[in-house]
């Protein structure tokens, strides 16, 4: 079975995430700005995006690729500042399509944000936001930046891919067998 990773990140923790998935599981990495970011020459596709906002980055090119899409197995890994909850499962479900969303296994992975990487503008949405936040630890992170990037998080996605080349390897055996 062939798969690839298609990414849409902002500030580069969704493209590091996704190089280092690519890297452990021999697949290759695309940009969806990429032109030759192509989900229909692909049995299985792993998408990678952050969240911007409350959607993912990866929404209009998902929905614009939403015939090629459906069907085929998908893993979606998106990346933030919030840790797996209600909220960022809100944020992934109004991103996409209903049968999308039924098609996909979701995986949250943690993310960094560096101040010095974005508009005063952003910085002040920040600002504003970590005065509005109840919870002082997601406050704070707004106000000063974060880093929870980690290579090991990668971990349950890698086994989720493994099984679906594990799986097409026994397809494939079976119609040799039966040939």
């Amino acid at each position: 079975m062939k798969g690839a990773i298609f990414f849409s990140g902002k500030y580069g923790s969704t493209e590091q995430y996704a190089n280092w998935i690519g890297e452990a599981v021999g697949l290759p990495v695309f940009n969806i700005n990429d032109a030759q970011a192509n989900p229909s020459n692909y049995d299985f596709l792993i998408l990678g995006s952050s969240i911007i906002y409350f959607k993912l980055t990866i929404r209009k090119w998902a929905k614009k690729n939403l015939a090629t899409l459906t069907g085929k197995s998908k893993v979606l890994f998106s990346v933030s500042g919030a840790g797996p909850s209600e909220k960022l499962e809100r944020w992934v479900s109004n991103s996409f399509p209903s049968e999308l969303l039924s098609q996909i296994e979701h995986i949250a992975l943690r993310g960094r944000l560096d101040h010095s990487k974005v508009s005063w503008g952003v910085r002040l949405m920040l600002w504003i936001g970590s005065l509005m936040n109840p919870n002082p630890d997601a406050s704070r992170d707004e106000r000063l930046g974060f880093d929870y990037m980690d290579k090991s998080s990668i971990e349950p996605i890698v086994r989720l891919i493994e099984q679906l080349q594990l799986n097409e390897t026994t397809e494939m055996q079976r119609y040799v067998k039966s040939t």
